[in-house]
């Protein structure tokens, strides 16, 4: 800001020509007229600029300073902020893993059938139609009997609920076979099953427990899903006109309740438990025996099991 002084020294600054400047740090003196001479007090110039530069040293000396001490504050270092340690275990040994979070595993049903004990009693039969309703001349379970003969033949029959020792079937003369055994069917609860992917409504569907269903609510009875099926298992009940099938007893192993043709089962040639529990008993029978699936070569996966189940069984 520039500010004019008459010549007569009426402001007080003698005969000291006018003065231009700028008052930088707003530290002007009054003069003595009670003016400001562009922030140099009159008659003291050079002590307002010693003044002015002692001011401006330490203000500087105050930033210096200050910078100074924010570089001697305290900072973590990353050995600080990392995770302390765990305290060596005694005696030298590892150090124990954290406990992991308890995640409820799912349940996995299965089934295994032994064939090398099935003696074709029928008992299973009776118990499934009886637990299930099952439609006369219809099954959800049923067993063939297979006779091995020497010549290389395999001849086939249907065991009857009354079983086979009540059986009409024919008799063989046992010189001309190599081997014999009964083969109990039943739905294969297969992973990827074809009967599902057919469903137009989406009737057929799989438990949580890996288990197939129908809803027969929403089944319309087209029967895609009984031809779709490979293994036979599924018909068109003709009391409800909606699919049906074997479903392990569904409402009983909900339950914890053995499916009624195991029950039922006098030798114990089908064993049903949970896939998913390694100490049941068909975790450990199927690891201790080699078993069989039905027509492996169809990628289905099922989860239904067998011992001793021959090549010529479909």
């Amino acid at each position: 800001m520039n500010t004019s002084h008459d010549s007569d020294g009426a402001s007080g600054c003698g005969n000291r020509p006018a003065t231009s400047g700028l008052n930088i740090l707003n530290q002007g003196t009054p003069c003595g007229g009670g003016g400001s001479c562009g922030g140099v007090s009159c008659g003291g110039e050079q002590r307002s600029k010693a003044d002015s530069r002692r001011q401006f040293l330490s203000r500087a000396t105050s930033m210096v300073f200050g910078s100074f001490a924010l570089t001697l504050l305290p900072m973590e270092s990353p050995e600080s902020t990392a995770e302390t340690p765990l305290p060596a275990p005694p005696n030298g040994g590892a150090i124990p893993a954290p406990p992991a979070a308890s995640v409820a595993k799912p349940v996995l049903y299965g089934f295994l059938v032994d064939t090398e004990k099935c003696i074709g009693s029928g008992k299973c039969l009776s118990a499934c139609r009886t637990e299930n309703h099952v439609p006369d001349g219809y099954s959800r379970t049923w067993v063939e009997r297979y006779v091995h003969f020497k010549d290389g033949t395999v001849q086939v029959d249907l065991v009857p609920e009354a079983g086979y020792h009540e059986s009409k079937l024919p008799i063989v003369d046992a010189a001309l076979v190599d081997k014999a055994y009964f083969v109990p069917k039943l739905c294969n609860q297969c992973v990827d099953a074809p009967c599902n992917q057919v469903c137009p409504v989406h009737a057929s569907f799989t438990s949580p427990e890996g288990v197939e269903l129908i809803d027969t609510d929403r089944c319309i009875g087209c029967g895609y899903c009984v031809q779709a099926c490979p293994y036979g298992m599924r018909y068109i009940n003709p009391e409800t006109n909606s699919a049906d099938k074997c479903t392990w007893c569904y409402h009983r192993i909900t339950k914890n309740q053995e499916p009624a043709c195991v029950e039922a089962c006098p030798v114990g040639a089908r064993v049903f438990g949970r896939l998913d529990d390694p100490e049941s008993e068909l975790s450990k029978r199927l690891g201790a025996v080699r078993t069989q699936v039905l027509k492996e070569y169809l990628g289905t996966h099922p989860k239904l099991h067998y011992v001793g189940l021959s090549g010529e069984v479909v």
